[in-house]
């Protein structure tokens, strides 16, 4: 048996008065719910100094953030699947640097004679910029992209000859076409007969979202 002496026993009497009403959850209590998260990181440090300078540096990391989100180009959803090249997984494939002949065959069953090659750095040089879309739609037939096909899209690169494909913005819509120029005026140029050419006015909302770069598509009959 526990024996507790005077001053024991009277500062147990003491917490039960203190903490009495105060068991179970209140209601109200604790920090409101919602949708926020919260984020570390870690930054070199040159960036770290000057954060450390900053009298707010909560309320100037989230403005800097709403300025770089609200500048960065939206993602065009309107031709097909957009995914960032970024989240794509590395793929190492045997590849062998000699040219096929589509007349006589040429061996390919030795593995000596062959070296690995990663796919995406080879499809996409700058990954940062590069988005894979999945097309919808058949106005780019003659140029090898049928509905279904992917696309390898770099943005860094906007300004595309007219013989290359573009991703373009025209007035809030995203469509997969040449851009010419004629006689200083711009026109998207389909490559299936069946649509027509569309001349950009002065007054329409126009911008180059990004040139492709490949085309990825099964093998058809």
């Amino acid at each position: 048996m526990l024996y507790l002496c005077a001053r024991q026993q009277a500062n147990i009497k003491m917490d039960k008065v203190i903490n009495r009403g105060r068991g179970g959850a209140r209601k109200g209590a604790g920090r409101p719910k919602g949708d926020s998260k919260l984020f570390t990181f870690r930054c070199s440090g040159d960036m770290a100094r000057s954060l450390d300078e900053k009298r707010n540096r909560t309320a100037f990391i989230r403005d800097s953030l709403s300025k770089a989100l609200a500048a960065e180009p939206r993602v065009p959803d309107s031709i097909g699947s957009v995914t960032t090249a970024t989240i794509v997984k590395p793929m190492r494939l045997p590849y062998f640097d000699i040219r096929v002949r589509a007349g006589f065959p040429v061996p390919l069953d030795n593995d000596e004679r062959a070296q690995d090659v990663e796919i995406l750095t080879m499809l996409c040089p700058h990954p940062e910029s590069s988005y894979l879309i999945r097309v919808v739609g058949d106005s780019m037939i003659d140029a090898g992209i049928l509905s279904g096909d992917i696309v390898i899209v770099d943005k860094s690169n906007r300004n595309p000859t007219s013989k290359e494909i573009a991703v373009c913005e025209l007035n809030g819509e995203y469509t997969l076409k040449h851009f010419v120029e004629e006689d200083g005026q711009g026109w998207l140029v389909p490559a299936n007969p069946d649509y027509p050419r569309f001349q950009i006015k002065e007054e329409d909302d126009f911008s180059i979202w990004g040139t492709v770069t490949y085309i990825i598509h099964k093998a058809r009959d």
